[in-house]
């Protein structure tokens, strides 16, 4: 009689431990998984059954808490964003003939002693239309030979430059594709300072590793930043922003915190001999781009063969009191070309001037920014200082002829 309620005692045991196992495993094979010894088991077991319900409602608020402006801007605009591989044909010559230059008596004996070298570069870019349009900057793909984009897929395909800028440092690439993830392009003149800004990228080439963007965040710090020419590029009316860009972030957008892209992230200051991020970064802004792209798409090159028919230089302080201004300021018109826009709108030596529809002139710089974007027939409304006043006069650009 002992010996069977032994046995019976470890049959109940064996049974209950089939159960707990079968219902913590979930699996529908096990003999006992039904919905009664669900029921069973939590009636059973009410403590850890509300532990377990308890840790999973706690894991599913720490995830729902840590989404913001920020995650979902990342999550939006990751799969649009590629890095860029290109190859460079550059031309040296052979330095033991640089002395000579392009001597043709030595070039008879000696031929072509120009050097050609493959040089390797990478950048950034995203995608801005569903077809394959990809934006990215001059200095990153303007003087490729060949292009290969890499997506966020780990996909690597060939793209081809459909037209470049150097000016505005702005290029556009295609690729084949349809339906491809693309992003949205803002409004930079509503940027705020203080404003997130988010940065995407390949700095470093660290997109290779796991087919992803860079991502980095600060705040949009300046803008509407005149940086002048620098290396042949007119930089103007740039974002700065404090997020980190760095080599290989050239070409990626910098985007606001709904993820619509406000620039192109294209330069950093440096200090001392580091060329790598020391908290200022800046951007083109998306609406300059906008303008460019358009062109590029429409004819693979901007149109600026256009004419202004006179020369000029910066007003100094010692002609601002020969000619009596109040200070030194605007550009002195030193010789109008007969026939041309601005001997046509009446234009004279000496004339100073001061404003371009309704934009002041600082310096030949400002009028150069100004020609940048100038096309023929557009109208300038200039004030001009002359024989100590200050009047208006109206000039029609014109094509350049020669």
């Amino acid at each position: 009689m002992r010996k069977n309620s032994r046995q019976l005692l470890i049959g109940l045991v064996v049974v209950c431990l089939v159960l707990v196992t079968s219902y913590l495993l979930g699996t529908s094979g096990w003999p006992f998984r039904n919905n009664s010894t669900d029921v069973a088991f939590r009636n059973a077991f009410p403590l850890a059954v509300a532990e377990s319900v308890a840790q999973k409602e706690t894991q599913d608020d720490i995830a729902s808490s840590r989404e913001n402006a920020i995650t979902r801007a990342v999550r939006k605009v990751s799969p649009a964003v590629v890095g860029i591989n290109v190859t460079e044909v550059r031309e040296y010559v052979d330095p033991f003939f640089q002395f000579f230059g392009d001597d043709p008596f030595f070039r008879r004996f000696f031929g072509d002693r120009t050097i050609r070298q493959k040089v390797r570069a990478l950048g950034s870019g995203f995608v801005i239309s569903p077809d394959g349009y990809i934006v990215t900057n001059d200095h990153v793909a303007g003087n490729a030979a060949e292009i290969t984009v890499t997506m966020t897929s780990g996909k690597r395909v060939s793209a081809r430059l459909i037209g470049t800028d150097p000016v505005t440092d702005v290029a556009l690439l295609k690729i084949d594709g349809d339906n491809l993830p693309y992003l949205g392009l803002g409004n930079s003149d509503e940027t705020v300072v203080g404003e997130w800004a988010i940065a995407f990228g390949n700095p470093f080439g660290l997109f290779e590793i796991n087919d992803k963007p860079t991502v980095t965040v600060g705040v949009i710090s300046s803008t509407q930043m005149n940086l002048g020419r620098v290396d042949n590029r007119l930089y103007r009316d740039m974002i700065e922003t404090d997020a980190a860009i760095n080599g290989g972030n050239s070409g990626g957008p910098l985007v606001d915190a709904h993820g619509d892209v406000i620039g192109v992230n294209t330069l950093i200051f440096t200090g001392g001999q580091s060329s790598t991020y020391v908290g200022y970064g800046f951007a083109i802004p998306i609406n300059r781009v906008k303008k460019v792209v358009a062109e590029l798409k429409r004819s693979g090159k901007v149109d600026r063969d256009v004419s202004v028919g006179f020369q000029v230089q910066d007003v100094d302080l010692r002609i601002a009191r020969i000619l009596g201004l109040p200070r030194a300021a605007g550009v002195i018109i030193s010789e109008v070309v007969r026939g041309g826009a601005a001997d046509k709108a009446g234009l004279q030596e000496g004339d100073v001037i001061l404003e371009v529809n309704g934009q002041g002139i600082g310096s030949e710089l400002d009028l150069y920014t100004l020609l940048t974007d100038a096309k023929p027939g557009d109208v300038w409304r200039m004030k001009i200082f002359r024989s100590q006043k200050t009047i208006t006069i109206t000039m029609n650009l014109q094509r350049r002829t020669s």
